[in-house]
């Protein structure tokens, strides 16, 4: 066995969805609570931990472009690179050969032991596998959002999506406890967080593997409510075919749990969504759409859909166009096809074109574009409480916020443009201009709660 080193600098670049951005808290926190030094910048770390993410070619290609950085800074102090997260469990054999810079892995059942590995040099590289582990409230996470933070309820999924490779590295879906959960929550409004964000590969599943039924969530979202006094609880996604609507009749008169439904359902036309292997159909859709807008009058909605499947033609594209046009999201994302390795949907024939799955993706986002503004102007004039992020990269002079109908990183910004208040406070801001993807407003008052006082600034 390779001799231990002492506590070291050690930088950690998160890529991908929230789920890794926990995995990363994680890994930080059991860094820093056994002696390591924490730091933001690469130029100041020993070691440098990459936590990998593979769902889709742009997301490994971005790993790949930023192991190669760092490995590149190899030459100017950092003394070892490690890769962590999804392509760590996937695709170590193949990053170890074409990258020997790589000193070591860290598998997704290894977060707990990143010490040691660190220590180390980390592990070699091991063959494809799924993870097993469900980290509990146990695990020490050094929290890297500003008033705000991702509660995994479960880890894995068991949805059989011809697309999709995460049940291939991630396993099985394995829900945590309800106890945990409430445990960890409470642990992270401790340490600061207002907004409590659930999430899971198949949130609205949550507990069936334990016995809870098909209102798991509904349970748990109850429970927090009960036994924490954060301003926002919403939850990250959920998934047509198991949306309780129970869930919803709360959301609809609880004020604490947001407004606000991720659902991404891929595609509406019903070939292309037997392709997938996705349940429900375009107008089941709307249906379904029609039902949550019925017992949640305010609610705002997100959804992403993949173009270029295997098989999808100009009629399926069009349905889609006009699926969008008339389910009327406020948010929408979207990707252009790509296949994953040992997917079923890798080996369908009939394959769109690079070129054109581009151009459809453009199209799609530019159909998108007028209703996400027509969403946004009508909340001109409207005064709404919102969680300010902090200062804007672009300008010192304007923060950056979110009201209730913005989830973290991915609908937009809330610019503010007058008046002062710190991350991570609640404030009442009035909006006064409206852009596709953006609004801008001032502060009017600081926001209050029962049980949470805010000075004014």
């Amino acid at each position: 066995m390779r001799p231990k080193k002492p506590a070291q600098r050690v930088g950690m670049i998160s890529l991908g969805c929230p789920k890794n951005r926990v995995d990363s808290e994680i890994m930080l926190g059991e860094l820093r609570k056994r002696g390591h030094r924490v730091v933001n910048e690469i130029g100041d770390a020993e070691t440098v931990i990459v936590n990998t993410c593979g769902f889709v070619e742009e997301a490994k290609q971005e790993s790949i472009d930023t192991i190669l950085e760092v490995v590149a800074a190899k030459q100017s102090g950092v003394k070892q690179v490690l890769v962590a997260g999804c392509m760590a469990n996937r695709d170590a054999l193949e990053l170890a050969r074409e990258i020997p810079e790589i000193d070591g892995f860290i598998g997704l059942d290894d977060l707990r032991d990143v010490d040691e590995l660190v220590q180390l040099g980390g592990a070699g590289p091991q063959p494809p596998s799924p993870s097993h582990v469900v980290f509990d409230h146990l695990a020490e996470r050094l929290l890297t959002t500003r008033g705000y933070a991702y509660l995994k309820v479960a880890e894995g999924c068991d949805n059989p999506c011809t697309f999709c490779a995460i049940p291939l590295w991630r396993g099985r879906f394995r829900s945590r406890t309800i106890a945990s959960l409430v445990e960890e929550a409470q642990n992270l409004e401790r340490e600061g967080a207002r907004e409590l964000c659930l999430i899971a590969q198949d949130t609205t599943r949550y507990g069936e593997d334990i016995d809870l039924g098909r209102h798991g969530l509904l349970r748990l979202v109850e429970e927090l409510l009960s036994s924490t006094s954060y301003s926002w609880i919403r939850f990250l996604y959920a998934y047509p075919t198991t949306l309780d609507l129970q869930l919803l009749e709360l959301m609809g008169r609880e004020e604490r749990f947001v407004s606000y439904v991720d659902m991404p359902l891929q595609h509406s036309h019903r070939e292309i969504l037997r392709a997938m292997r996705r349940g429900g159909t375009g107008e089941a859709y709307l249906d379904l759409l029609e039902t949550i807008r019925e017992l949640v009058p305010d609610v705002f909605l997100r959804s992403t859909f993949i173009v270029g499947f295997p098989g999808e033609e100009e009629a399926h594209f069009r349905h889609l166009l006009d699926f969008v046009d008339r389910a009327r999201f406020d948010h929408l994302g979207a990707f252009a096809y790509s296949p994953e390795e040992e997917t079923p949907a890798a080996e369908l024939k009939n394959r769109v074109a690079r070129p054109l799955a581009r151009s459809r993706y453009d199209q799609l986002l530019e159909r998108q574009r007028p209703i996400s503004l027509a969403s946004r102007q009508r909340l001109i004039g409207r005064r709404l409480q919102v969680l300010v992020e902090g200062p804007c990269e672009e300008s010192e002079h304007l923060l950056e916020g979110r009201h209730y109908g913005m989830a973290p990183d991915i609908d937009g910004r809330l610019l503010i443009n007058d008046g002062l208040a710190p991350a991570g406070e609640m404030v009442e801001v009035e909006i006064t201009e409206a852009f596709p993807d953006d609004l801008v407003g001032r502060i009017v008052g600081p926001r209050s709660l029962p049980g949470i006082q805010v000075a004014a600034i």
